[in-house]
Parts: C-alpha cells; sequence; structure tokens
C-alpha cells in the first residue's frame, strides 16, 4: 500500500514486550515461528498477509466445509482480532460462531466479519449500485473496503433508467478519492460515473440481467469497452476485488497528501 504505515498491533505489542523485558527473545521466535504460514493439513494459513498487505488473510467460504472454515477463522482471528469470509453460508457461520462469538453475519453480501481492534477508517471511498438486485456485490464491496480500513459511503438504487437520481449525489462523488460502482443489464453506470468526476472508479459487473446479458458477460464487456476515461474492471460480481482496490488507492491517495512526517537530524562526532 505505498508509503502507508501497515499496522499490525500483535506485532508491534510483541516487539515493545521484548524491548521492555517483559518477554525473552525465546518468547518472541515461539511467537514467530508459524508468521510465514501455518499447516493445518487441510489449509496453509498465510499469517504473514497481514505485515505484508495490512490485511489478514481473507477466506473465500465457497466450497469449504463448515467446519474447516470455523477452524481457519479461528487461528485467524486469534492471531489477529479480524477476519474476513466472503461468499459465507449460514452454516459455515454457526460454526465460526461456535469459536468466535462475536463474529457478525452480513447476510445481503454473504460475509462475515471481526473487526475486535476497531481501527480509525480512513474516508475516501464511495459504493454505487445501479439497481436494489445489485445490493449483495455492492454490499460485499463495502464491507471488505470497511475491513481494508476506509469508511464507505453508500449510494444504492442510482441507474441510469433514473439518471436524476444519480445527478443529485455527484457533489458527494466528487469529493471521494476512489469510487465502486455495481451494475448488471448492460452495465452503463460506471461509463456515465466516470465522465461525471476526476476520480478512479472501479466498474464491478453483476450477473444480473435478462438471457441476453449471459450471466454478467454483457454488463462486463460493456465496462471493459467504456468510452469514459478512468475506468477500471474487476471480473463478474467480484465486489470483494472492487472493495479491496478502492481501499488500497484510498490509503494511497491519503498518504500522498499527507504532511511528510519531520526528519530528525544525526550528529556525528
Amino acid at each position: 500500500m505505498g508509503n502507508t504505515t501497515i499496522e499490525t498491533p500483535w506485532l508491534r505489542e510483541l516487539l515493545h514486550a521484548v524491548q521492555s523485558g517483559r518477554r525473552t527473545v525465546d518468547d518472541a521466535l515461539t511467537a514467530l515461528r508459524d508468521l510465514p504460514y501455518e499447516d493445518m493439513g487441510f489449509a496453509k494459513l498465510d499469517h504473514h498477509r497481514e505485515l505484508r498487505e495490512g490485511i489478514p488473510e481473507v477466506v473465500l467460504g465457497t466450497g469449504k466445509p463448515p467446519e474447516h472454515v470455523g477452524l481457519i477463522a479461528q487461528r485467524i482471528a486469534e492471531r489477529t482480532g479480524r477476519l474476513l469470509v466472503t461468499r459465507a453460508t449460514p452454516e459455515q457461520y454457526a460454526a465460526v460462531r461456535a469459536h468466535i462469538p462475536d463474529a457478525a453475519y452480513h447476510a445481503a453480501a454473504r460475509v462475515i466479519t471481526l473487526d475486535r481492534p476497531g481501527r480509525r477508517r480512513l474516508p475516501g471511498v464511495c459504493v454505487l449500485c445501479a439497481g436494489t438486485a445489485d445490493l449483495p456485490v455492492a454490499e460485499e464491496a463495502a464491507i471488505t473496503a470497511e475491513m481494508v480500513g476506509s469508511e464507505v459511503e453508500r449510494h444504492y438504487d442510482v441507474g441510469v433508467a433514473g439518471i436524476h437520481r444519480l445527478l443529485d449525489r455527484v457533489g458527494r462523488l466528487r469529493a471521494a478519492r476512489a469510487l465502486v460502482v455495481v451494475a448488471g443489464m448492460e452495465g452503463a453506470l460506471p461509463s456515465v460515473v466516470a465522465g461525471l468526476v476526476a476520480t478512479p472508479v472501479i466498474a464491478v459487473p453483476t450477473s444480473i440481467g435478462y438471457g441476453a446479458s449471459f450471466g454478467g458477460l454483457a454488463a462486463l464487456l460493456g465496462m471493459l469497452n467504456s468510452c469514459a476515461a478512468g475506468v477500471a474492471v474487476v471480473n463478474i460480481d467480484n465486489g470483494f476485488g472492487g472493495g479491496y482496490l478502492a481501499a488500497m488507492i484510498n490509503q494511497g491517495a491519503a498518504a500522498a497528501v499527507a504532511p511528510a512526517p519531520e526528519q530528525s537530524s544525526l550528529a556525528t562526532s
């Protein structure tokens, strides 16, 4: 995430504990032994992910037995206090809750979350969707961006069939650093939005539409062929990818305008 500071509170606390003498070097080595990854037999957890990217490994629920999701979630939560499981079923959530009672399930987005540190979120991301049928993908994007550290402003049901609903919000969109625009059918909304703002637009096609939409392919091709500049496109129904990228853009843009830290001078004798 560019020059932004990646926060890993558990690792920072461990290093402070060693520095202050509250923990020994051997204790620290034991705690760090599984840092690169932990082999659970059925999964290899990338515990180094948070240190590299600022967010723990995200779990895709699709196709995984509920008991596996529960055990993976437990390991991640124990180490980081944070968790994001996408495409999760109610059965998988029940398995997670058995280990993590304070985990939350967002039914519309099919996402399980945990955020015990309660980090401050950086304003700057807007998520839009064309119609209410696109809400599950839009919510997946919004919740993902929040978990990566951004505050999200939602603008839903603002599709081109009633363009006045979008135009009422242009001022808010222009104030954002990144926009996630979710649409099915012909996928026109990202092009319209990009023509109104000087802000990166991440277009997310959805599989919503009648037969000739081909499960989102029509929206995908429409977005890829956008005549507006500043549009990037992720895969069909990939709200997670759109939200993650928006949060990264937001953090990078905020870091670029932040005051540079004061450099301490080093005197040589």
